[in-house]
């Protein structure tokens, strides 16, 4: 196509393809002026054909700040929360160790408690050991003889409230049996009555068993038994062994 053939067709374009040319020109200057524009350029110097695009753009951005900031509001309640739910651990696992060295600090306590109870028991019972063998030791033995017989039975009337002393019972023995514990009248009126004096202190078997002293044996020829029992009937006879000075 010449050039000379353009300015005669245009001539033939009616109005409404005239318009559309116009305004594909319009457009293109416009996007050759937005082309243009440097990327820092202010708003109020950008062409007026396309005003209102960072109407768009503003909104957008403003949406988008909207949702930074939301986000930023959710992430910082989620951080108080972990911090919340961390301090709590923290103080339950505090009250947890303090409630563990307690419950520990008290087992201890009775534990030593226990123990010293325990200790001081087996102490006790070593002194009471003790004491009984020392209460043993000192418990006098007697000699199986006359002079250990009457020393027994003296012991023996002491403890029983009994008076008597070692001459008064020496003194009639010898007289009554000569110290011969299986000593027996059979010829005198007890006798002849079937019930002989026997023993150290010849005493007759009714008299015996009326004043027979308890923790001796039963028995009329046991040489403590038998000066026990005689010694027992002189006092509530006569007062006391140590006023009898013949039969009695």
């Amino acid at each position: 196509m010449s050039a000379s053939s353009i300015p005669g067709r245009l001539r033939r374009m009616n109005k409404t393809q005239k318009l559309s040319v116009a305004g594909i020109s319009a457009v293109a200057a416009a996007a050759l002026s937005l082309s243009l524009v440097p990327g820092n350029a202010e708003a109020e110097t950008e062409p007026q054909a396309i005003s209102g695009a960072p109407v768009v753009f503003a909104s957008a951005a403003g949406s988008s700040q909207a949702k930074t900031i939301q986000a930023s509001v959710i992430e910082q309640h989620s951080t108080a929360e972990q911090l919340i739910k961390a301090s709590d651990a923290a103080k339950a696992k505090k009250a947890k160790a303090a409630s563990k060295a307690k419950a520990k600090k008290a087992e201890a306590k009775a534990h030593a408690k226990s123990k010293a109870k325990a200790k001081a028991k087996k102490a006790a019972a070593k002194r009471g050991k003790q004491g009984a063998s020392r209460s043993e030791s000192r418990t006098p033995v007697f000699s199986n003889n006359l002079d250990g017989w009457i020393k027994e039975s003296l012991a023996i009337m002491k403890a029983k409230g009994i008076p008597g002393t070692y001459d008064g019972l020496h003194r009639n023995i010898i007289r009554e049996s000569s110290g011969n514990p299986k000593a027996i009248n059979d010829w005198d009126v007890n006798a002849v009555n079937g019930v002989p004096s026997k023993g150290l202190l010849q005493i007759i078997k009714p008299t015996f068993d009326a004043y027979h002293v308890g923790g001796t044996p039963h028995n009329q020829y046991d040489p403590v038994a038998n000066i026990t029992a005689s010694a027992n009937y002189a006092a509530d006879k006569y007062g006391s062994i140590d006023n009898v000075n013949s039969a009695y």
